[in-house]
């Protein structure tokens, strides 16, 4: 009996090992995870604003805060979020508020916490256990709008809320700060904006301060905020999610680019699709502005970070007067410098390293914005808009037709004169180690299928290459008869609004086949960072300390030190 328990006290010995030895495993491995995201400290010069705009700069990121708790609530829950924070793992913790959850988002959203399985498709948006069979026998026709979750009562029984009544503790206290910023603020259209923005809040109906939004493009401030994206929706893709972002223009580059908005109808005719596909004509009153983005908060904070907004996503407001699309160049830059030419060095052909140029990601970036108002918003033929039938496949196609219209657009400008720092071999061969940089990203949401979908096109017609030495190289000649293919395909697919040909294409092809898989291993070992997350808020801007707008998600606990830091100052 002793020699038994003996035996048997060993293996509980042993067992106890080795669960210790897989938890210090694991944290190592978050530990890699958070280092992979090169910090930067999001600073902008305000010392040329006005006393009132930097008070408004002040309550600016107190909202952000509350549209940041509402995201979190929406995406994981503030009470798993509460119990994450109680572990002893900073680097988990830290993770964590990267993420905004328990899952990598840049990983297949594989999930990190201890106890946490995989992540509902439809995060918090509908109940867990909702089959698709229950979702078809709600008669509430508000089951899908943008703007309500679906909950179980105590009965068991589903039940439709809108985001006024499910959020109503947060924004009741952004109702009383929105009170304050519309007193102080002397600029009439923001004022504007900023009313009808506090009544879309309460009453669950965007579509006026969308459309006061679009009027608000003369201010040196910027204020996004509100329910916006449905990428957390991956269930339906009807649900969106709270963010804000709190931006200060950068008037100079600005002033660049205002020429180009009058062209649009003009693009959209030139587009290489049939003209059945083209014969909407996009609104003229969008703009074209740069910014530096100086708070981000919620949806567009998570995971991989957005670099250029291109809204509102309503289209009875894109077909009435455009959109929007604001370049954010200090995120811009930081993601170049610390992650795009790192990754261009180790897998671009060295005869054209010298092709990779942020001016030609800036442009790249800038015009894949302004396709998104391009190609067609109705299906040919049926009163149903693309986003309606193609449903959760619509946000990866229209990503695609984003990305390969807006090289096209730049291609066409370059070839005009109109773009003149850039060559269309610049542009291409930029794109081409921008597509690298995002694969990195994986394809468990839209961005990701979407550069999936146009590399393996673009390989396969031999718009690019890979040498005997492991690097890529572009063929130009070859690369704009491809893209023009690509886009011809994207747009007839939107077009068409075929759900089963959309959804069977992106499956075969939005994924990432073993020889890239191999590429993205190299530069795995390389350490390059894999994208960027911030210390922001009122210190890093010099505005004084705020209790609620400084909170844990900005700082990196103690124990875990970045492996790169960048500071942005803006121009």
């Amino acid at each position: 009996m002793k020699k038994t328990a003996f035996i048997i006290a060993a293996f509980v010995m042993l067992g106890a090992a080795g669960s210790s030895l897989q938890a210090q495993e694991r944290g190592r491995d978050i530990k890699n995870k958070v280092e992979q995201y090169a910090t930067i400290e999001l600073k902008c010069d305000i010392e040329k604003l006005e006393p009132y705009e930097k008070e408004l700069l002040s309550i600016f990121i107190d909202i952000s805060r509350e549209m940041d708790e509402i995201f979190w609530e929406q995406s994981f829950g503030l009470k798993n979020r509460a119990k994450v924070y109680k572990l002893d793992n900073p680097a988990i913790r830290r993770f964590a508020d990267i993420q905004y959850g328990a899952w990598d988002r840049l990983d297949g959203e594989k999930p990190f916490v201890p106890g946490f399985g995989d992540k509902p498709k439809g995060a918090n948006f509908y109940p867990a256990d909702m089959t698709n069979e229950e979702f078809e026998k709600i008669k509430d026709p508000a089951k899908t709008s943008p703007y309500t979750i679906l909950k179980r009562n105590e009965q068991g029984d589903i039940e439709v809320i809108p985001y006024s009544k499910a959020y109503r503790r947060q924004l009741e206290r952004v109702d009383m700060l929105l009170d304050k910023a519309i007193n102080i603020c002397r600029d009439e259209s923001m004022r504007k904006y900023l009313e009808m923005r506090r009544k879309a809040l309460m009453s669950d109906d965007y579509l006026e301060s969308d459309m006061i939004w679009m009027d608000m493009k003369d201010s040196r401030l910027d204020f996004v905020f509100g329910p916006i994206e449905n990428y957390e929706d991956a269930l339906y893709g009807y649900k969106t999610a709270f963010e804000a972002f709190v931006l200060v223009k950068d008037e100079e580059w600005s002033d660049q680019l205002k020429r180009f908005t009058q062209m649009l109808p003009e693009l959209q005719k030139s587009l290489p699709c049939d003209p059945e596909y083209k014969k909407e004509v996009p609104g003229t009153e969008s703009d074209l502005n740069v910014y530096d983005v100086v708070y981000y908060a919620g949806d567009c904070n998570a995971g991989s970070k957005t670099i250029a907004i291109n809204l509102p996503n309503d289209e009875r407001v894109q077909l009435k007067k455009g959109t929007r699309r604001l370049q954010l160049k200090n995120a811009m830059e930081a993601k170049f410098n610390t992650i795009l030419l790192p990754i261009a060095k180790i897998t671009i052909s060295p005869e054209q390293i010298e092709n990779v140029k942020f001016d030609a990601f800036f442009s790249n970036v800038c015009y894949h914005e302004v396709a998104h108002g391009l190609g067609i918003k109705n299906v040919v033929g049926k009163s149903t808009t693309v986003r309606e039938a193609l449903k959760e496949q619509y946000s990866a196609w229209e990503e695609a037709k984003a990305d390969i219209c807006g090289l096209y657009i730049v291609k066409t400008l370059v070839e005009r004169g109109e773009i003149k720092n850039i060559s269309v071999e610049d542009a291409y061969v930029t794109f081409l180690a921008g597509l690298l940089r995002s694969v990195r990203f994986g394809v468990s949401e839209a961005h990701g299928v979407a550069n999936m979908m146009c590399f393996n096109f673009l390989q396969k017609e031999g718009a690019f290459s890979l040498d005997e030495k492991g690097y890529y190289a572009v063929h130009p000649d070859k690369m704009s008869k491809a893209l023009e293919k690509w886009a011809a395909l994207v747009i007839k697919t939107e077009g068409d609004g075929d759900y089963s040909a959309a959804k069977n294409y992106a499956t075969k092809n939005g994924v990432v086949r073993s020889e890239l898989a191999g590429i993205l291993k190299r530069i795995e070992k390389e350490r390059i960072p894999i994208d960027i997350c911030f210390e922001q808020g009122h210190k890093v801007l010099g505005l004084g300390s705020k209790s609620r707008s400084d909170a844990k998600s900005v700082s990196l606990p103690s124990k875990i030190e970045p492996s790169r830091q960048l500071k942005l100052n803006a121009r």
